[in-house]
């Protein structure tokens, strides 16, 4: 086994700094989940409605899972560190031109589809670098690693509140532009992947064939039915999360009749429960199975949705909860993904394959966010739109059982259970 150093000790010690530094350059990237945040001001400065609020958003989110299959092409030929600061520069410039006066054609354009396309980049990137270097611990790696995406609203979402209150809502996008910029090029410049050839001390080649039974290698993911299984859930799984993200700083004010302080607060909170859902989702699917990772995820989601079916003003209980578990579960399609992804199909491809994978995430953001914002103009509350999402969390504990399998064997090529 080749010895190696990872800032200045061991790679067996070194490589858990990877985790914090790969969670910190998503935690910027996170900041789309604040959006809620910046919508109320939007409207006013631009005089939209709900649904084209939501616009720039639901831009990017699709822009975002377009570019990150494309960018899982390229990590290998340009670099971990080159993509990362490319996928940054192009996210902090999207901010920044975001700043300037328009209308909402400018900002979709400027925060949609540019901001888009830099999250795009840079986001699979600290994932593939974690995933790479702990084959022996991927799940939790994976989780803690991506932590800082679901996390970011509990540290962005009170910054931009307090930006937008002292300097409006123009200016914030620029100095959270900048900041982002910053942050994440220094970053990128720490970031490296390990030699093809290396392993953990202690892991065996026995262990590691165990741990990583995968569908064969040699079949390409797009000719595999767990593919489109895993591909089906992610994308309801992320339907009504994604959904639930965009609206739930204006629903708490329009149904709960929470102030806009309040309201703003409260998706802090809900920053805490997708970052968890995030580590305990990875670690439940590489521990037991992807199918009862998203069994239960749907599960939570069922519960969420049948409580805000019948929450009304002062319902502030039931409005946490509900989102609480709304925020939980969607932060554990962000682990659970990724891990099957690494469970069913080859590691070493894995840039790629949940490139390809990522796309039911711009899918589900498409539908849930979009319905999400009609719904409101159409009957005049977002409380509507909780029928469709009970309806889905049933459709996708049905797909669960039947369509996502945690492994095969490739001696056998038959299910692993």
């Amino acid at each position: 086994m080749q010895k190696m150093q990872l800032f200045g000790m061991s790679a067996e010690k070194g490589r858990w700094l990877l985790i914090p530094l790969g969670a910190t350059v998503l935690l910027c990237l996170g900041t789309v989940y604040s959006w809620s945040i910046f919508r109320k001001p939007l409207e006013t400065l631009l005089d939209i409605n709900a649904t084209e609020s939501l616009l720039p958003f639901t831009v990017l989110l699709v822009f975002y899972a377009i570019f990150m299959p494309i960018t899982g092409f390229y990590i290998n030929r340009f670099g971990s560190r080159v993509v990362t600061a490319v996928g940054g520069g192009i996210m902090g410039l999207g901010y920044i031109l975001s700043s300037l006066n328009g209308n909402l054609q400018m900002l979709t354009f400027t925060y949609g589809v540019i901001t888009g396309v830099g999250v795009g980049i840079a986001y699979g990137v600290p994932l593939a670098v974690v995933a790479q270097w702990f084959p022996d611990q991927k799940g939790v790696a994976v989780g803690l690693t991506v932590i800082g995406f679901g996390l970011s609203p509990l540290i962005t979402a009170p910054l931009a509140k307090s930006l937008i209150d002292s300097y409006g809502v123009r200016q914030t996008f620029v100095i959270l532009g900048i900041a982002f910029t910053v942050i994440i090029l220094a970053i990128a410049t720490l970031l490296k992947t390990p030699p093809k050839d290396w392993k953990p001390a202690g892991l065996n080649s026995e262990v590691s064939a165990q741990r990583n039974t995968s569908i064969n290698t040699q079949t390409p993911i797009l000719q595999t039915p767990a593919f489109y299984g895993l591909w089906l859930c992610y994308t309801l799984g992320t339907f009504s999360g994604l959904a639930a993200i965009g609206i739930s700083s204006p629903l708490a004010q329009e149904i709960i009749k929470l102030d806009e302080a309040t309201a703003a607060s409260t998706v802090s909170l809900f920053a805490v429960f997708n970052a968890v859902g995030r580590l305990f989702f990875g670690w439940l699917t590489d521990r037991f199975s992807p199918k009862l990772g998203a069994i239960v995820s749907y599960t939570l989601v069922l519960i969420a949705s049948l409580i805000m079916l019948k929450a009304g003003a002062g319902a502030v209980a039931s409005y946490l909860v509900a989102f609480s578990l709304f925020y939980f579960s969607f932060g554990g399609w962000l682990a659970i993904a990724p891990t099957t992804t690494l469970i069913l199909f080859s590691a070493a491809d894995y840039a790629k394959n949940y490139g390809i994978v990522f796309t039911a995430y711009g899918a589900g953001a498409l539908g849930g966010t979009l319905l999400a914002g009609r719904i409101r103009d159409i009957f005049g509350s977002y409380t509507v739109f909780f029928y469709p999402t009970t309806a889905l969390a049933i459709l996708g504990i049905i797909l669960a059982v039947f369509m996502l399998k945690r492994s095969y064997s490739n001696s056998t090529a038959s299910p692993v259970n």
